[in-house]
This record gives C-alpha cells, sequence and structure tokens, in this order.
C-alpha cells in the first residue's frame, strides 16, 4: 500500500544495501584494503533543473531566437523525450515528486505555498547516501524551511547550498542563502556583495561556481575507492523577479542581456533569452570540466524543467513559443503547463542522437537513478524505471496511467492514458478528453464521442490520490477512495 511506503523505507534501505549484515554473526576473516575485492564502479549522476523553462525553450525543441548551443549539443550526445512531464504545474509539487517518487496525488506536497517533506518522507539522496554516494544539492529547494524536517540536509545531502525559501529565490542578487550539514543543521551565509542593495554576486552565478567545486572534490578516484556522487543543482532562471517586476515592469533580472541587447524585443524578452543562454552556458562550463577531469564517461548528465514557461515579470510565453505550440503555461495542467524538456546523455550507454516518446514524468526519476545505482527501487513509488529505455531495450513496465493534481486557483485533475489526456476543473466538473496523437495541442474536446475511455478515466480517478488534510474537506470527501482503498 502506498501509505505503507514510508513506515517501510528505513527497512529497505537496510535490505537493499546490504546494511543489515552489520547485525548478522560473520565468522569470516575480516578485509584489509589490500586484499578488500574491488567494489564495482558505480555511475555518478548528475541532475540539472531550470525553473520555468518551457517545451519549446531549447534550440534541440524546436525554438529558433535563443541560443542554446551546449543543451542542444547535450541532445545529440544522447537522448532526447518529447513526451516528458513536469511532476506538476508548479515548482514545489513538481520538485517533491521528483524528490520522493511520488505523484502529486500522493505525495506530502500539492500546492506552491512553502510547505515541507516530512522525516518519513524517503528521497532519492537518502536512498543513494547510504549506498555510497556523495550527495550535494545546490540552488532552489521549496521543500522545507528553515528548521523543519524537510531541509536537504535531513534529507540525504550531505553538503547543501541555496534557497529555501521559494519566494525567495526570486532574488536574484540574495543577500543570505543557506547551507547545512549531513546532520540537517542549517546556517545562514551572508553575501557581503549583496548588501545595502548592491549587486555583486548572481545567485546562479554562484551555484554554477559552487557545482564546479563540488565536482572537483568529489572525483571518483582510487583514493576515496571511486565513490561516485549525485548532484541536484536546481537553477533559479528563467524563472521571474514578480516582486522586481511590480516596481519596474520586468522581473527577468540578468547581469547582462547580451548577446540580444540590440534586438527590437521587449526588455523582459530580451532578459528571458539572456538567461536561458546564460544557463546553457553553465551547462556547457560543467560538461567541460567533467570532460576535463576525466568524469565524463562514467556520469549520467539528465537536464529537465520543473514546468511550463511562466507568464510573468513581463514575458509572454507566446513571444518565443516558449511551450512549442502546446496549449497552456505555468499553473495550467494543460500540455504547456506540465511538458517539458528532458535530455539524459550517458557515454556509451545511451546511443548519441536519439529520441524517445516514451511517457515519462519526473517522479520516474527516483526509481531510474536507482537501478542506475545497482539498486531495486523501493516499494510503494509511482515512479518506474526508464533505464530500459535509456540503454535501447525493451521498456516492459510502463505507466497505463500518469496523474496530476493542482490547488492553484482551484481543484484541477489531469490524466494521461496512452494517447488520450483527460482533465478536470473541481471536484465534480466534467472531463475534457483530448487525443495527444492527432491533437497535441489539445483544441478539440472528443469527450462526448469517447465514453468508453470517459468511464475508464473517470474510475481510474476515484482511486488515484490520497486525502490530505492541509486541502479543503470538500476536495477530499468527494474525490478521495476510502481509506483501505487508496492503492492498489
Amino acid at each position: 500500500m502506498k501509505l505503507m511506503y514510508h513506515f517501510k523505507s528505513t527497512l529497505w534501505l537496510l535490505v537493499a544495501t546490504g546494511l543489515t549484515a552489520t547485525f548478522l554473526p560473520c565468522s569470516a576473516p575480516s578485509q584489509t584494503s589490500e586484499n578488500r575485492p574491488s567494489a564495482p564502479r558505480r555511475t555518478s549522476i548528475l541532475l540539472i533543473i531550470a525553473d520555468d523553462l518551457g517545451y519549446g525553450d531549447l534550440g534541440s525543441y524546436g525554438q529558433r531566437q535563443i541560443q542554446t548551443p551546449n543543451l542542444d549539443q547535450l541532445a545529440q550526445d544522447g537522448m532526447r523525450f518529447t513526451s516528458a512531464y513536469a511532476g506538476g504545474s508548479v515548482c514545489a509539487p513538481s520538485r517533491a515528486a521528483l524528490m520522493t517518487g511520488l505523484h502529486s496525488g500522493h505525495g506530502p506536497i500539492r500546492g506552491d505555498a512553502n510547505q515541507s517533506l516530512g522525516a518519513t518522507n524517503l528521497t532519492i539522496a537518502e536512498l543513494l547516501n547510504v549506498s555510497g554516494y556523495r550527495t550535494g544539492a545546490i540552488g532552489k529547494w521549496g521543500l522545507g524551511e528553515e528548521g523543519s524536517a524537510g531541509v536537504p540536509g535531513k534529507k540525504g545531502f550531505q553538503e547543501w547550498l541555496g534557497f529555501l525559501n521559494q519566494l525567495d529565490a526570486e532574488n536574484y542578487y540574495p543577500q543570505l542563502l543557506y547551507r547545512s550539514d549531513r546532520k540537517g543543521n542549517e546556517r545562514r551565509v551572508t553575501l557581503q556583495d549583496n548588501q545595502d542593495g548592491n549587486k555583486g554576486e548572481y545567485a546562479n552565478d554562484l551555484f554554477t561556481d559552487a557545482a564546479g567545486n563540488f565536482l572537483r572534490l568529489n572525483v571518483p578516484d582510487k583514493f576515496n575507492q571511486y565513490r561516485p556522487f549525485f548532484l541536484y543543482l536546481a537553477y533559479t532562471i528563467p524563472h521571474a523577479n514578480n516582486g522586481l517586476a511590480r516596481i519596474t515592469g520586468n522581473g527577468m533580472e540578468v547581469p547582462s542581456d547580451a548577446p540580444y541587447s540590440s534586438e527590437s524585443w521587449p526588455q523582459p524578452e530580451k532578459s528571458k533569452a539572456a538567461m536561458i543562454t546564460r544557463l546553457d552556458a553553465y551547462v556547457g562550463r560543467l560538461l567541460k570540466q567533467l570532460k576535463d577531469s576525466k568524469m565524463e564517461d562514467n556520469t549520467v548528465v539528465i537536464f529537465t524543467s520543473d514546468n511550463g514557461p511562466h507568464q510573468e515579470g513581463g514575458v509572454d510565453p507566446a513571444f518565443f513559443n516558449s511551450a512549442g505550440g502546446l496549449r497552456g503555461f505555468k499553473r495550467d495542467l494543460h500540455e504547456g503547463g506540465i511538458r517539458v524538456p528532458l535530455i539524459v546523455r550517458w557515454p556509451h550507454k545511451v546511443a548519441a542522437g536519439t529520441t524517445s516518446d516514451l511517457p515519462c514524468a519526473l517522479w520516474d526519476f527516483l526509481p531510474t537513478a536507482a537501478e542506475i545505482a545497482r539498486l531495486s527501487p523501493p516499494p510503494g513509488v509511482d515512479g518506474i524505471s526508464i533505464l530500459p529505455t535509456l540503454l535501447g531495450k525493451a521498456q516492459t513496465n510502463r505507466h497505463e496511467f500518469l496523474y496530476w493534481e493542482s490547488h492553484e486557483p482551484t481543484f484541477k485533475q489531469a490524466v494521461r492514458l496512452g494517447d488520450w489526456k483527460a482533465l478536470r476543473t473541481g471536484v465534480d466538473g466534467p472531463l475534457e478528453l483530448y487525443n495527444l496523437k492527432t491533437d497535441p495541442a489539445e483544441k478539440n474536446n472528443v469527450a462526448d464521442k469517447q465514453p468508453e475511455v470517459v468511464t475508464k478515466i473517470e474510475a481510474y480517478l476515484k482511486t488515484a490520490r490520497t486525502a490530505d488534510e492541509r486541502w479543503p474537506a470538500k476536495t477530499v470527501a468527494e474525490n478521495s477512495p476510502p481509506a483501505a482503498a487508496a492503492t492498489p
């Protein structure tokens, strides 16, 4: 049962990682560093996630005005997914799905109001940490406030630097950031160059420097027994600073709008494009570091976004066709709000220049990363490992349904079933139904022509989510299964 997942996670970790052997008698002679057999080399994982980057914002996904040469090359060197989805249409539930492997109907964070992961919510970092990985998180967190159980240091990350509060993350020149140690003790880091209104340290420049330092200090080598690393690098661009936008009309603050300074575009659009090209340069710098450090071949690099493009900070997502021709944008469960770019590069494992149309979502990251790390995925998660697809093998384990819910500004649900996409507004609203194969822009509602599909999705929606006391009673009572039937 899904509800038992959290309670079984600790025992599962002990079994899956072999730590139960610590409590068992053993008569075998102890092994020294000289006679200990070599551990198999495990693959390091670099996960880079953009903030509000749309499906159509990269050249490899059809963008023609914004320059993204490094990310386009990453796609040429790896696999590009065309039916990949965020965990939600806004930041926090999407990132929670990524971290826990649970979709927004089962996860602990279902809205964007600075909630927290709980002590019993197993994260991918905790999983990889106990299996020998060096774990780090840099950038935007948004899954636990200072002093809560959900801070990165208490969720498996041995190293952490960034924003805890997602609203604070809108500030590109923060006066302070947070660090935490492996015991979860947080401390504030004052950025002297940003005090008194000065703008000396651009947050995302700083995050890239910190990521470079993490990679430099955690090169797997004979001195650390080739210990692999997992780095979660969560940039805060091209998100808007809405507080700044209310004052200046341009919430897309960036040190320079080059190489678009001479364009005749509105200033917010020039700044947004410069942000994305700057992000691309960050990725290029880190990829070069992996190559120069001879870590490239044994590091899987994953790039994606937390949701679709925003309509904030003075920008219009239609200006650059940021949703790639899809309907909707951030805070919308139509495709434009939740379909995102996903690129995976793994030399000698993932065939270069390949494309996959496998429907997958951010909650698939945890089981996929677990399998990459040669661990069995924990029971009870909603995600599945897409490693077979990455390796060019048959993906026999596929989602029958993908599920999202949103609570901004009202309760909404979305389901994908094969090529069918259904949406509902309110707990008892009628279903809209679209055929994504023939109508990816979701223009033609065919619910009245497909009663069997509608009936199947309606039945699924009765069991798709578990009750959560933080949401209105009407939502829980009218759209949740009985407790005994909360999970399959």
